[in-house]
């Protein structure tokens, strides 16, 4: 849907204004989670109107993926942190991350309802699964072991993202944590294993 108002960020100010909303819509987000987000809860979070937002935004759907991107580019920041000054292995790195993925704060559920929300429309929100995966993948790729080919390397990553959203849906949607913990604890054997190989 194309916004009645035209998008502002020709100048500095226009643009700080414009990541100012970005992160308080963001920061709602991360909290309250994607049910019932509109352009009018945005802007309440925000303190603005709606029409302000349509000023700085195309539309809702704009706003959503660009907070989500946010939330998803803050997670792996974080992530990263935490996992790629370990000297350890490519699983000892996994497990460090794992906390950070988990963590409430990172807005971990929010990531993992736009999962849902690609699979459940694809058509309008199949960016979130196929950007995700973008966002994703060179930080995996980053924390394998560099004398791994570049293919041995795409391949493991693959298979830990896959196998990590995989783990984080199931939090999601209540799966016993022990059962989750044991998924985790099969990967990182797994990943050992690939690594001795």
């Amino acid at each position: 849907m194309t916004a009645p108002y035209r998008r502002s960020t020709g100048t500095a100010r226009g643009e700080a204004r414009r990541q100012d909303l970005l992160e308080r819509v963001t920061e709602d987000l991360a909290e309250h989670g994607l049910v019932d987000f509109s352009l009018r809860r945005a802007a309440r979070a925000a303190g603005t109107t709606h029409k302000v937002l349509l000023y700085y935004f195309e539309g809702a759907d704009d706003l959503l993926v660009q907070a989500v991107d946010r939330l998803r580019a803050r997670r792996i920041d974080n992530s990263l942190a935490v996992a790629a000054p370990l000297e350890g292995t490519f699983a000892a790195r996994v497990r460090a991350l794992w906390p950070v993925l988990i963590d409430p704060r990172s807005g971990h559920r929010v990531l993992e309802q736009s999962t849902g929300l690609a699979m459940y429309d694809p058509a309008r929100y199949a960016k979130f699964g196929r950007e995700a995966t973008e966002q994703y993948l060179p930080a995996l790729l980053a924390l394998c072991p560099p004398t791994w080919s570049g293919q041995r390397r795409r391949e493991v990553a693959e298979m830990t993202l896959a196998t990590l959203r995989g783990l984080l849906l199931n939090r999601v949607i209540g799966a016993d944590p022990a059962s989750v913990e044991a998924g985790l604890a099969a990967l990182l054997r797994c990943l050992e294993r690939e690594e001795t190989a």
